[in-house]
């Protein structure tokens, strides 16, 4: 099972080193047969290759069974041309990556920002939308005719939206069967209806999951309020994006929200925070995203490859890392704890040991 490991940029080296020390210390334990490979992306591929993403990079990700990818700080890259690439956003397009995955859910020793207990599972369209570097066969989607206008084109295809649905319906199925698909089609009347077009006509196939729509600005307040009534949300790219950080934010912090970016071949466990140049180096940051996105990668390879081993790796590390976070002496200093990186890591190590 070939996993490529992408360190990133800031804080992604020291929290994708965590993850690589876990998953090594359980293929110790469980004879996984995970085959770990890493390779540069970010700054410190262009310093070596000229291109943030180089293309040997790309085809050993297309090689490997799944990968784990760190924060890049993509906002400062060079341009296109001088080998600027956005590794998160060109590995969705590049390998299919549609499906984005993010579960929010409020853990014990953390009470919800909403109130209630949180346990719901955004699952966002990953390959066009509003995002402009996904809109366009050639070129970007965001062009200037004149200095003082700018314009950006939106993609909404039938054939994205129906898959989106597929994955969400799913993935509903094996949790408490409902659906909440959240969109603006009161003011984006044609893409917004293309997508709800398809979202219900793929409904009526599972008539055991409830079905219901959210506005998206309706469902931003519906989140504060009551975020306890969601199960599974679809929805296309920005808006997932945008929801997703504010479930995982309302259920207790963003830092503890895992995510992956699945296709049908391959899956890619990402962090949901950025690449925190800022702390990067200070042994402060929190692997936890990290480390449940990667456990959530081996639960994805498990349910794919029918491996059950696959998915007692990922309970366990769920299972550890939940009660590390039950204790106020083994969480980082982000969440009120005394550890940085390296020490919370020997903590999850020596949990996972026992």
């Amino acid at each position: 099972m070939k996993i490529a490991i992408l360190p990133g940029d800031g804080i992604g080296p020291e929290i994708t080193a965590a993850t690589v020390e876990v998953l090594q210390l359980l293929e110790r334990k469980l004879a996984l047969g995970l085959q770990l490979d890493t390779h540069a992306v970010g700054f410190a591929a262009l310093e070596r290759s000229g291109s943030t993403l180089p293309e040997k990079v790309i085809e050993a990700c297309r090689a490997a069974d799944g990968f784990v990818l760190g924060p890049s700080d993509s906002n400062e890259y060079p341009p296109l041309a001088q080998g600027g690439r956005n590794p998160s956003g060109e590995l969705r397009k590049l390998l299919e990556l549609y499906s984005n995955i993010r579960p929010a859910r409020s853990r014990e020793g953390f009470p919800p920002r909403c109130g209630r207990p949180v346990d719901l599972v955004i699952v966002r369209e990953n390959t066009e939308g509003f995002y402009a570097d996904r809109s366009m066969f050639r070129g970007s989607g965001e062009f200037m005719p004149t200095p003082d206008l700018a314009l950006s084109v939106r993609k909404i295809s039938a054939h994205a939206s129906r898959r989106i649905a597929l994955a969400a319906f799913r993935l509903a199925r094996a949790r408490r069967r409902k659906v909440t698909a959240v969109h603006k089609a009161n003011v984006l009347k044609v893409t917004e209806g293309l997508f709800l077009r398809e979202v219900r006509a793929l409904a009526k196939d599972f008539p055991d999951v409830a079905y219901d729509e959210q506005l998206v600005d309706s469902m931003a307040a519906l989140l504060v309020r009551d975020a306890a009534r969601f199960d599974v949300v679809v929805t296309t790219n920005m808006y997932g994006d945008i929801l997703s950080d504010e479930a995982a934010e309302l259920s207790g912090s963003l830092g503890l929200a895992g995510s992956i970016n699945a296709g049908d071949a391959h899956c890619m466990a990402q962090a949901q925070h950025g690449s925190a140049p800022d702390i990067a180096g200070k042994d402060v940051a929190n692997p936890f995203s990290l480390l449940l996105s990667a456990a959530m990668l081996l639960g994805w390879l498990g349910q794919k490859h029918a491996r059950d081993d696959l998915a007692k790796a990922q309970a366990i590390i769920e299972t550890a890392l939940q009660d590390l976070m039950r204790n106020p002496q083994t969480r980082t200093r982000d969440l009120g704890g005394p550890l940085g990186t390296r020490a919370f890591t020997a903590a999850l190590c020596d949990r996972l040991r026992a």
